[in-house]
């Protein structure tokens, strides 16, 4: 398997995401297949391909060739069995539920073809739990990419305790064809990217909470004293208040660490409908 080339991909998913997975995928060389669950949702998923792709072409980043030639690999799907029937690697990016995601594995695991690597984008989920009594463990495995995908340089893999040296060879090579830099963690509850960045997210949120400097401020502070692209509450805005909350719970219980204790503004932006840059009104207005 460490040869394997993924010429045809399937993505799960054709949200931010799924569509920003299908384009890097897609500008790397290979066939990609979109799916998901309705005609209008894949459709919306190319759209937003189409789109960040033209941003490249208006800055001077992407020519109009690559535009069209990478959505040309980009096809779309409703049939998640046929879609991935004949394909080398699936790279899942559901919403962060693991009953939802573990029954498509074990579907995948029926369906994909032998020499297939079966990738989860979780951000937090146990991978040995999305996995679980999936046929071909050897070959399952987590990418999780960060947003947005087309930009962003790091792959984070993580391996279970079933993960082969192969998959994670294979998995290696192809981020950085991606143009990704891989880094290798083990199954653990927030790996190695979400605990660190949610345990940072929560405390820019406490000192909101508690009047130590406002957004702006707050986030000034890791951007200009740290070097940090960007500060943790405008990009708690970006990741979504809701997901960003449900991974602090998950946190929290997995670990039994105080640290991931979401704090009641957060819980009463969530219950308000302000979850950032999704719904306009987060921590900034968008």
């Amino acid at each position: 398997m460490a040869d394997i080339k993924f010429q045809k991909v399937a993505v799960l998913g054709a949200g931010t995401m799924g569509a920003g997975i299908a384009q890097v995928c897609a500008q790397a060389g290979s066939e990609v297949v979109l799916c998901d669950l309705s005609d209008e949702f894949v459709s919306e998923g190319v759209r937003r391909v189409a789109a960040f792709l033209q941003k490249g072409v208006d800055k001077g980043k992407t020519t109009e060739g690559q535009r069209d030639e990478a959505l040309s690999r980009i096809s779309t799907s409703t049939d998640r069995a046929a879609a991935c029937v004949d394909v080398d690697l699936v790279v899942e990016a559901v919403p962060e539920k693991l009953e939802l995601k573990n029954g498509i594995f074990k579907e995948l695991g029926e369906v994909a073809p032998a020499r297939c690597v079966l990738a989860s984008n979780t951000s937090s989920l146990s991978l040995a739990k999305v996995f679980d009594g999936v046929k071909g463990p050897a070959r399952c495995i987590g990418w999780h990419f960060f947003n947005p995908v087309p930009i962003m340089k790091l792959l984070e893999l993580v391996a279970t305790d079933a993960t082969s040296d192969e998959t994670i060879a294979a998995s290696q090579a192809y981020g950085r064809l991606l143009n990704k830099e891989p880094i290798l963690v083990k199954d653990s509850p927030g790996f190695a990217s979400s605990r660190l960045g949610v345990c940072l997210g929560l405390e820019a949120i406490r000192m909101l909470e508690s009047g130590v400097a406002s957004a702006e401020d707050i986030d000034k502070a890791m951007v200009l004293g740290y070097g940090h692209p960007m500060g943790p509450l405008k990009l708690t805005d970006l990741v979504g208040l809701d997901v960003r909350l449900a991974i602090a719970d998950y946190l929290r219980e997995e670990l039994g660490l105080e640290g991931f204790a979401a704090p009641q503004l957060m819980r009463e932006m969530v219950a308000e409908g302000k979850l950032g840059k999704k719904t306009g009104q987060g921590f900034y207005t968008w």
